[in-house]
């Protein structure tokens, strides 16, 4: 499929413009004024996601309410600097190169930090994004940060401006059948969003929902098990897919794993193969994958001193995995 690149944001056409915090007014002397500090711990406490912008690395440590940053992978975390301790329990954060955005989950907002004489300085914030928002993307076709209500079925489109770095608010998408149902992020895949299935009462029926990224009408769906029910991510590589598993339908959480799969069609037939215990050690709860360059980096918590991973996944085989922290 061939998906043409979104033209520059002119500014001129959005649902709503970003509050200006204090530094972004004037941007300059407030970066003269800030002094980074360093990570306060040697543990990270439920660390949610990792990744890596130009040559910097930066994970979220969602229940030390912090995304830390770092110019070395596997240094000593208290070494790491804090670029944000304003958000309670964020999840995730995502960057186009000049604005990084932080979903702020418990406070129902997304921050905004921009990069000043190698300083991150809090500068814009959206307040009111849906109910839990904790899934961030920066997708580089459509030139959009999409952010995530957990709970809601909501997915707000933010663009930053070509000509400053004023982000605004260019779109509310909603897709109504996921409203009250806990789903924990989603995947942009060959110009198509991928929903993974949550747990809710309200949905007896557990599956993957694949949408229309500009309208979220569902294109089709497919059923999984109940074991697989509480699911937090899929990734795909190749034609193979990783699926972190959080809980079962029943919500017990000592049925997290991740599982593979060569097609989603196959999950409803039980055509998965449990790979949590064969390449990690399990007994966790495996979080969100993330992608840096050929490699993949999985968070998890429950775990003690295996809380992020690094592997190779070509669709078909796990290798080369390793524990960083």
């Amino acid at each position: 499929m061939i998906i043409e690149k979104a033209s520059p944001y002119d500014g001129k056409e959005y649902l709503e413009e970003s509050v200006l915090t204090d530094a972004g007014e004037d941007l300059e002397a407030a970066a003269a004024e800030y002094e980074p500090i360093n990570n306060y711990d040697t543990e990270l406490s439920v660390p949610t996601y990792i990744t890596k912008v130009d040559d910097t690395w930066f994970i979220v440590d969602c229940y030390h309410n912090r995304v830390i940053y770092s110019k070395e992978l596997g240094a000593p975390l208290n070494s790491w600097l804090i670029m944000s301790s304003e958000a309670t329990q964020p999840h995730t954060m995502a960057s186009d190169g000049s604005v990084y955005m932080i979903d702020d989950t418990e406070n129902n907002r997304v921050l905004i930090y921009e990069k000043k004489d190698d300083k991150f300085i809090l500068t814009q914030r959206f307040n009111d994004i849906g109910t839990r928002p904790h899934y961030t993307v920066y997708d580089e076709e459509t030139d959009t940060f999409y952010v995530w209500s957990s709970i809601t079925g909501e997915l707000f489109c933010f663009r930053r401006e070509a000509s400053s770095n004023r982000v605004y608010m260019t779109d509310k998408r909603v897709i109504s059948c996921l409203d009250d149902i806990y789903v924990r992020s989603f995947s942009i895949i060959d110009g198509k969003i991928y929903f993974v299935s949550g747990v809710s009462d309200s949905a007896p029926d557990s599956k993957i929902l694949k949408c229309n990224l500009e309208t979220l009408e569902i294109e089709k769906e497919y059923p999984v098990p109940d074991e697989l029910a509480g699911m937090v991510q899929l990734t795909k590589a190749n034609k193979g897919f990783l699926i972190t598993i959080s809980t079962d339908k029943s919500g017990a959480q000592d049925k997290a794993t991740i599982v593979q799969t060569d097609s989603l069609e196959a999950l409803t037939k039980g055509k998965y193969t449990d790979v949590y215990a064969d390449h990690f050690i399990g007994g966790g709860t495996p979080y969100y994958i993330s992608n840096v360059n050929d490699t993949f980096f999985l968070t998890e918590h429950r775990v003690k001193g295996h809380s992020i991973w690094s592997f190779k996944f070509d669709g078909k085989t796990i290798s080369d995995v390793t524990a960083v922290y």
